[in-house]
Order: C-alpha cells, then structure tokens, then sequence
C-alpha cells in the first residue's frame, strides 16, 4: 500500500514534468507566430505596390515594377511601318511625321525612306529637339505636290522644313523632288495661284534648316525645288558632301545652296546646276569654306546680294578653291545694293576653272535686279578680297570690278589669272576696274588687268573702312 505522502510526492512530479514539457512545445510556436508578425508589413507593402489598379484574386503572384524603362529593340524606323503607301499619289505626310515622332526620341536613330519607293509629301515641319545622332536615310523618292493650288496658303515658305536639330544627318542614294515646273511659269502660276485664292510672289523652298547645329547633308539627290533647293538658315556646324542638285536653266531665282546667318560651313565634292547661283553666301555668313565643286548651269558663286533697302550685311572669311564653272552668267561674284550699309570682308577666290562664263570675276556695288534703280550714296564696304588662280574662257567681259565712290573697294589682290575669249565671245577684252585698289601679280591675261586695280592710300583705306563699325564683334 502506497502511502498519502508517497502518492503526494508522485503527483507534483507529474505535473511540474507536463508544464516543462507544454512550455518547451511553446517556444517555437510564439517563435514562428513572431516571426510572421515582423514579415507582414514587408509582404503587404510589396502586395499592395503590385497589385495597385488589378484584381487582387486568389493564385495570383504579385510581381515588382521594373527599376528601369525597357531599352528601346530597335534603332531603325521605316516610314512604311507607320502607314506610309509609297505609291507616290497616296499622302504620306501623316506618315512620315509620325516616323519622325517615333525616331526623335531614340539616340543614333534611323528614319528610312525605302529604296524603290515614292512618297508624296506636303509640307511639313520636322523638328527636335531630338536625341544626339538622329539620321534620315533617304533611299526612295520624297515628292512635293506637283500643282500650285495643292500648296496650303500658310505653307509657301517651305516644303520639309527641319529646326531645332542637333547632330543630325540627311543622307542617301535617293532623291529629294520639289516638282516646281508649275512655279516656274509665271503666267500659269499665277492664274492658279488665283483660282486657288492666294496671290503671292512666295516660292517655297525644298529643304530648309532652321536654328540647327552640326548639320550633315550627304549623297542625295535635290531636284526641281520651285526656289531654293537647299537652304540653312540662322544655323552652325554645317557639312554637305557630295550631293547632286539640278533645275533646268528656265527655273528662276532657284538657287541651289543657300546661306543666311550660317557659320561653321563646309561644302564640297558636289554637282550644282540650277537657275540661280550654284551657291549663295548672304547677310551673317562667317567661316565658311566652298572646294572641289562643279556649277552649271547658273549664275555661279555669289556673296550677295547684301544691303537691299538699307539693311545691315555683315560677311566675312570666305574661302572658296578648286571651283569648276560651265557656261554660267558669272564665276565668282560680289554682289550688293547701293544704300546698304556694313562689310563684307577676308574673302578668297583661288584655283577657280572658268568656260564660256559670261563674267568669271565680278565685284558690283551697284547691283539692281531690276531695269532702274536709285542712286545712293552709301554702300556696304569691300575689303580683302584675293583672286588667284582664275582661268579659263569667257563671253562677254573677264573682269567686272564696279566700287561705289563712297566705300571704294580696298585690299583687292589679282594673281596669276589668265583668261581667254571664248570663240564665240560678243564682248570685250579690256578689264573694268572703278574705285578698285590693291595689287596685282603676273601672270595676266588679257593685259589690261595689269592696269586695272590703283595703289590705295592711307585716306582710302579710312574712308572705306569707316563703314565698318557695325560688322565689329
């Protein structure tokens, strides 16, 4: 028989055993439910962040927002891929901003304009600011409405107008067509431009840059355009390479390349023949450098014309070398209106081929595109002016040196030039030189060049260079 004390003793050993054994089984327990608690807020924060906008239903895994924005899979833009029909009669205007749209916001883009392709394309503004090294690759055909009356009335200035760009190319092996026949016909223009409800003397031109910086133009084709064909405007950093324009002679006033407030300019290795000047330097030009380029037909190369209506013009260091011109109305030209006033100044013309130019060397102060023009005392001032190396043949007269008596033309330097008449030339032989001063240098042909320029003296030089002042930085 088991005694009370014994039966005592055996039962407070079983239960302080079962409470040692409960709290041992509850440590881990608390342990996990602990755990859990602190591990709630992390999991519902990423629930909640990831979950925001969708159904929240059972199964579903929630997924974190990407740390970064999706690199873009392509850098090519084909202008089809954007609802262009490349027949030439659908509109692709829409198109092709749209593509453009697209590009601008990838760095080193590539806006194609297919091969085998033609677009037709009323005017349109294509402008950035876009990312660095945008390019348009133009390998089809870009075609301007071919009838006046198509021209919206707001868009005459241009047809694809480009501004605000930075390091952006235009090249190709296509062709860039401003289908301008209809604008070359003053008669048949007008009588449209009539019917249509806008009169205006404004021809549009086919490129246009604006307030754009280094600017490449490469390898394209540039026909036709109803004015200028290409044109830089208030603009910097500018190369062209190897483009091809071309209008018949008929297409008045259709400059090929044409430079307003450009600085920073190189064009080289081109082709230019069109109604107008080859290429035309105007008012804000600086540092600009023309080489190994042919022009013809044409009026040839001019600075000018500068000051019409009493207008500031301000041009200076001007190179242009290695000049091939055929059958042009002048080879290398300056050319400014009486009543202008500013400079133009450090100019030079070397290594230039003439054949059957009417008048390969021209300085004219006295320029009038029309049958009379008032006469004016003041003028916009020459100086610094060096032709070496001008030869070849020409039609009606070899140099054409007219200075205004206000602000004679000073610094003129004439070496090794030797000049022929043509065989069927109808002018004459002796050099025209009024107010001119400089020197000259053997060889000279015809002979008369050597008497041409008069040795300037210190009273010249101030009075010419008097007018100056609003040209200096």
């Amino acid at each position: 028989m088991i005694s009370n004390k014994n039966s005592s003793s055996t039962l407070f050993l079983f239960l302080t055993l079962m409470a040692v054994f409960v709290t041992f089984c509850m440590i881990p327990v608390e342990a996990r439910m602990h755990h859990n608690k602190q591990r709630r807020p992390h999991n519902k924060h990423l629930k909640d962040k990831s979950t925001k906008g969708r159904d929240n239903t059972p199964g579903s895994v929630p997924m974190p927002s990407p740390a970064v924005a999706p690199v873009p899979t392509t850098r090519i833009f084909n202008v089809l891929s954007f609802g262009a029909k490349g027949s030439g009669i659908s509109d692709d205007s829409e198109a092709l901003l749209a593509t453009w749209k697209a590009a601008c916001k990838v760095s080193g883009a590539t806006l194609q304009i297919p091969a085998e392709f033609k677009f037709l394309i009323k005017p349109i503004t294509l402008q950035g600011p876009c990312m660095p090294h945008l390019t348009l690759q133009i390998d089809g055909t870009l075609l301007a409405p071919a009838e006046v009356g198509q021209w919206p009335k707001s868009s005459l200035f241009q047809w694809l107008n480009f501004k605000w760009l930075n390091n952006f190319t235009i090249q190709g092996s296509g062709t860039v067509d401003g289908q301008g026949s209809e604008w070359w016909n003053p008669s048949k223009a007008y009588y449209i431009q009539k019917r249509s409800k806008h009169i205006t003397d404004m021809k549009p031109t086919a490129l246009r840059f604006y307030a754009s910086c280094n600017v490449t133009v490469r390898d394209i084709n540039i026909l036709n355009s109803p004015q200028c064909h290409l044109k830089f405007d208030s603009s910097e950093g500018i190369q062209i390479d190897n483009i091809t324009i071309s209008s018949p002679e008929s297409s008045p006033n259709t400059d090929g390349i044409h430079l307003q407030n450009a600085k920073d300019v190189e064009i080289q290795h081109s082709n230019i023949g069109c109604g107008d000047d080859c290429v035309s330097i105007q008012t804000g030009c600086s540092d600009v450098h023309i080489h190994h380029i042919n022009c013809g037909p044409g009026h040839g190369i001019s600075v000018g014309s500068l000051g019409k209506d009493k207008s500031v013009a301000c041009v200076s260091n001007i190179m242009v070398d290695n000049i091939s011109l055929q059958s042009t109305l002048a080879g290398v030209r300056i050319k400014t209106w009486q009543g202008g006033i500013g400079s133009v100044k450090n100019v030079s013309f070397s290594n230039i081929q003439v054949s059957d130019v009417k008048y390969p060397i021209i300085i004219d102060q006295f320029y009038c595109d029309k049958g009379t023009c008032q006469n004016q005392t003041e003028a916009v001032a020459i100086s610094g002016v060096n032709y070496d190396q001008i030869t070849g043949t020409y039609l009606v007269q070899p140099i054409h040196l007219a200075c205004s008596n206000d602000a004679p033309c000073i610094d003129v330097d004439l070496n090794d030039i030797q000049l022929k008449p043509s065989k069927g030339y109808v002018g004459s032989q002796q050099a025209l030189c009024w107010n001119s001063y400089g020197k000259s240098q053997s060889p000279l042909l015809p002979s008369s060049i050597d008497y041409c320029l008069r040795r300037s003296s210190g009273m010249v030089k101030r009075i010419a260079r008097s007018h100056e002042h609003l040209c200096l930085p």
